[in-house]
């Protein structure tokens, strides 16, 4: 594995993507200090390090994670690149429901198109949460994403906006509307002319820079200054750490996880030639939706929790504790949601029917099934139960955090990397820029991570696969170490020569 990262370097044209890649993450890293004119960004640092670390603050915690603490320094990049991503989540599900844009999708000239379309929306959505966001700078005691926050500005004596009004409010939506706007600029470069999905990469360091934060609320939380005794057993701590471990590796399998459906083509004779026969596989993953339920489940609650903490009143509160992650309803209604996406996800980006017709069109065929709709319905078949087994564990996945923060009283921000979508968004850009890296690797005769030379994409049942699986977590969170290191040293370079 360590011959692995030198190789990396041995290689010109890796060597040269690796180091563009990290000089682009260096820039969103240093956009994300830039805070926005006439913000007092004390007031909102105060406030997440006093009062969202105390009740974990829902959303404002959630888009702090994901844009990477922009959000609490409310910088530039504060909106990130979750506009974009919602924009391209939405002409996804368009195009499964509207035939015109399926028919675009189909055509090179179309898809061209869909992202012409999915750019325009991405401002669009720019401009509406910008908007939302400068009016809750300017009345922060009115939102009730920033509960506690008017506690803040009395303690410290300053208001959270200098000078409210329309110039406030029409520079900040332009000043962030650009910073995401050059954010999928920088992640178009990454993709292009970098290691890994630009985009990906941009949430994955965004995640990865709030891990030492995690880490330093663990140690006040399981080993307090000035003698205190701590409110956690220390023992737990411990367990915390082999369960960890567990968690990734279970994480890595059911990522990696596929069926292999065999598929035999027909010989075809063309003059004195034989082409095409022998077997091939079709893999179905398991975890085939990804991340996406836990996010749609995520929104989804938030949601009518938000609502019902504007209107004020005794029931709208009773509903919104009934919702809560505290109660037993809000995990019933997160697993169902849960399972709801996770079957929505597959029966719109799934086609069987159209997998079908083209195993036929090609002289392809399943042993033991006829081609056309008994193929059709047996890949629907197959499918369905591989997303109950994905629901099933995306649905542990996605409850874990909250279980620890609240049963053992484990800080929130610590918690969301023992499950979520920040743990599965990180094994799952880890393995692909691995999987990429390692292919410059093997085309180039260097051997790769493992010790076989590749990343396996199919789940091995065998105690040599499982070993595999335990390796490529090991190798992640080795990745994910040096990532931190080198975060916190450009955070020390930041806090050093631009504050």
């Amino acid at each position: 594995m360590i011959s692995a990262f030198t190789n990396t370097f041995k290689v010109p044209e890796l060597r040269n993507r690796v180091v563009f890649t990290l000089l682009m993450l260096v820039i969103v890293r240093i956009g994300c200090a830039i805070t926005c004119p006439g913000v007092n960004v004390a007031v909102l640092q105060y406030w997440f390090h006093h009062q969202s670390a105390q009740n974990g603050n829902g959303v404002a915690a959630l888009f702090n994670l994901f844009s990477g603490g922009a959000l609490e320094n409310c910088a530039v990049f504060s909106l990130g690149v979750m506009p974009y991503i919602s924009a391209s989540i939405m002409m996804q599900l368009l195009s499964a429901v509207i035939p015109q844009l399926n028919k675009l999708q189909k055509e090179d000239n179309g898809r061209q198109k869909i992202m012409q379309y999915t750019r325009y929306a991405t401002i669009g959505l720019c401009l509406f949460q910008g908007g939302l966001l400068s009016k809750s700078f300017e009345f922060p005691d009115k939102n009730p994403f920033l509960q506690g926050i008017d506690r803040a500005i009395h303690q410290l004596g300053i208001n959270l906006v200098q000078n409210p009004g329309v110039t406030f409010e029409l520079l900040t939506v332009l000043t962030l509307t650009a910073g995401t706007l050059f954010l999928m600029w920088v992640g178009d470069q990454i993709t292009d002319r970098g290691v890994g999905n630009g985009m990906s990469m941009i949430i994955t360091v965004g995640i990865v820079a709030r891990l030492p934060a995690a880490l330093i609320q663990a140690w006040k939380t399981f080993v307090p200054s000035g003698g205190q005794s701590s409110q956690v057993n220390p023992m737990v701590l411990v367990l915390m750490i082999g369960f960890l471990v567990i968690v990734i590796a279970a994480v890595i399998c059911v990522t990696q996880a596929q069926r292999k459906v065999p598929v035999q083509y027909a010989k075809r004779v063309v003059g004195r030639k034989v082409y095409g026969g022998g077997t091939q596989y079709m893999p179905l993953k398991v975890n085939y939706p990804g991340v996406m339920p836990i996010i749609f489940g995520q929104a989804l609650l938030l949601f009518p929790a938000s609502i019902a903490q504007m209107i004020r009143q005794p029931w709208a509160q009773q509903v919104a504790a009934w919702i809560s992650p505290t109660g037993g309803l809000y995990y019933l209604l997160y697993a169902l949601m849960i399972f709801f996406f996770s079957y929505f996800w597959v029966a719109t980006t799934f086609q069987p029917g159209q997998i079908a017709d083209d195993l036929k069109k090609y002289g392809g065929y399943i042993p033991g099934v006829r081609p056309g709709k008994p193929t059709a319905d047996f890949l629907d078949f197959t499918m369905t139960r591989l997303t109950f087994a994905g629901a099933i564990f995306l649905t542990v996945i996605a409850i874990l955090p909250q279980m620890l923060s609240h049963q053992l009283g484990v800080p929130q921000l610590t918690a969301s990397f023992f499950g979520g979508t920040s743990l599965l968004i990180l094994v799952g850009v880890m393995l692909d820029t691995m999987r990429q890296v390692e292919t410059h690797l093997i085309q180039r005769h260097y051997d790769g991570f493992l010790r076989k030379g590749r990343l396996k994409g199919g789940f091995d049942r065998t105690p040599a696969g499982r070993g595999e699986a335990v390796q490529q977590g090991v190798l992640i969170w080795g990745c994910v170490a040096v990532a931190v290191l080198v975060v916190i040293g450009l955070s020390l370079f930041i806090a050093t020569h631009l504050r």
